[in-house]
């Protein structure tokens, strides 16, 4: 029974990385960038929720409607910025950049809303279900549904709409999706808003899983969905769902059967291990270079 309720702690954690690593295959699968801000995307979500309900005495389906819009347009704001110059530079600068977007964005949430640990009141309003020995919190339900309505919503969008086929064409070749009239510049920000949209979904169910907010809340989380979609093949949606639950079942199983302590090395270790077999993850596809 233990193991059956690991198992299901671990499904509840993969589908919020598989959320996140959602935002960051979509990222680089279309702009081939990778946003390593996205973590603090999270945190800064969470955050407008926080207020949004402690503060205002707001719902918390409007607090968490407020928090995808915040996030949306902070996400368009900083591909606008700081990664749009860059879209030539050198892998290293992007990196940099990114870094540098992830230290600002968390210290304006240091002074703004102090380094003290805030407690987080989950927004979810299922209750528990218990089955024997089993009780399956709310947060998983709705974290395992929201994840794979959001998967499918994203693959029917990508195929059946003219923005889906926009961003596929961007995916394949910027110069000739431009050529094509497609408008590149709006599509990667679109991508950047869907992204940034979604992080803050994830965050409040990460918060509301684990009720603890400070401004490193999407560090850690952010740096395992990264892990989580490389291991299901960046650029793949669907990769990216199958990664983060394998990464949140191996996270899990290996706190209570290994270390609590190693389980972050393991996660990574297994990742290490995979690349190593297959370089582009379980889904993903060899890129080819132009001459």
């Amino acid at each position: 029974m233990r193991f059956i309720t690991y198992l299901i702690n671990g499904i509840s954690l993969g589908s919020i990385y598989a959320i996140i690593a959602l935002g960051y295959t979509m990222v680089y699968g279309i702009a081939k960038m990778l946003n390593f801000a996205h973590g603090d995307v999270i945190m800064i979500g969470c955050y407008v929720v926080f207020t949004c309900m402690s503060g205002m005495g707001l719902n918390p389906f409007v607090s968490v409607a407020l928090a995808v819009i915040v996030c949306t347009v902070l996400g368009m704001v900083i591909e606008k910025v700081a990664y749009k110059p860059l879209r030539k530079a050198t892998p290293l600068a992007v990196l940099i950049t990114a870094i540098g977007v992830s230290y600002l964005l968390q210290n304006i949430a240091l002074l703004v809303f102090g380094a003290d640990t805030k407690s987080f009141t989950s927004v979810v309003p299922i209750p528990n279900i218990s089955i024997g020995d089993i009780t399956v919190t709310g947060v998983t339900l709705v974290a395992v549904a929201a994840c794979i309505i959001i998967m499918a919503v994203l693959m029917l969008f990508i195929k059946k709409t003219k923005a889906g086929q926009a961003m596929l064409a961007v995916s394949e070749d910027k110069d000739a999706a431009q050529l094509m009239g497609v408008n590149v510049n709006g599509t990667i920000s679109l991508t950047f808003a869907i992204g940034s949209g979604l992080a803050a979904i994830a965050g409040v169910l990460l918060c509301s899983a684990y009720p603890t907010l400070t401004p490193y809340t999407g560090s850690m989380p952010g740096i395992k969905a990264f892990t989580a979609a490389v291991f299901g093949g960046i650029g793949s949606i669907p990769g990216a769902f199958i990664g983060g639950i394998l990464l949140g079942i191996i996270e899990i199983l290996s706190k209570a059967y290994i270390s609590s302590q190693l389980a972050d090395a393991i996660v990574f270790a297994v990742l290490i291990i995979v690349l190593l077999v297959k370089p582009t993850g379980i889904l993903g596809k060899p890129i080819h270079e132009k001459v």
